[in-house]
């Protein structure tokens, strides 16, 4: 019986399979099919396809991880953000800031970044106050990108916008400027718009939870 068993695992293995395939079809254990074909040379091509299919298998099985790892974060955070919303659910800053946020903040879950963008000094200013205060944005954590047109002073904005957010202009992206074919300003008070980023997924997570929890309560 061994030497019927012997032989097959041999077979195989000169085929170029590997010890995980061979035991599938051959009831014994790994040292066994070790030592039965341990002097059997794989050609190049063989170790090669072996090499790729093991690599393959690891990808998937670190993926499966990496996704479980993602599934526990996400959830942990979920259950962080509604615990604060109960805490903070009669605060007027809070809601004000997640109504502002429901209204112009971006919303994508393939980024997973928190954006905020408008032209109003007074809202930037506020929306400031909300990301330090509620959220517990640390100050080195904020990037600022601006949108202005051709005909603005790019300077004079950014040092604008940097008193505006109280964000210094070490940690701005580079401005965005519109070409123009006017040669004055329809609006002379209009300042560009102000996007406030923050590259933080939890930060992220913490207020589409906070956003749902808002929208249950509201019956939407």
């Amino acid at each position: 019986m061994k030497i019927e068993l012997k032989r097959k695992a041999r077979l195989l293995r000169t085929q170029g399979r590997s010890y995980k395939e061979i035991l599938k079809e051959i009831p014994v254990s790994k040292s066994t099919i070790n030592a039965w074909v341990k002097d059997i040379e794989l050609s190049a091509a063989q170790k090669e396809k072996l090499y790729i299919t093991n690599k393959q298998k690891n990808g998937e099985r670190l993926g499966k991880l990496n996704k479980k790892k993602k599934e526990k974060e996400k959830e942990a955070i979920s259950l962080l953000a509604k615990k604060e919303y109960s805490e903070k659910k009669n605060s007027i800053l809070f809601n004000c800031g997640l109504m502002l946020y429901w209204a112009e903040g971006d919303k994508s879950t393939s980024t997973e970044a928190v954006k905020f963008s408008n032209s109003d000094p007074v809202m930037i200013k506020f929306m400031m106050t909300w990301f330090k205060d509620i959220c517990e944005v640390e100050k080195n954590k904020f990037r600022i990108m601006l949108h202005i047109h051709e005909l603005h002073n790019k300077e004079f904005l950014e040092k604008y916008w940097s008193n505006i957010t109280g964000v210094p202009l070490t940690q701005f992206h580079k401005t965005q400027i519109k070409k123009s074919t006017l040669k004055f300003k329809k609006k002379p008070l209009y300042q560009g718009t102000c996007s406030i980023r923050i590259f933080n997924r939890n930060t992220f997570r913490k207020i589409m939870t906070w956003q749902k929890m808002f929208n249950k309560l509201i019956n939407i």
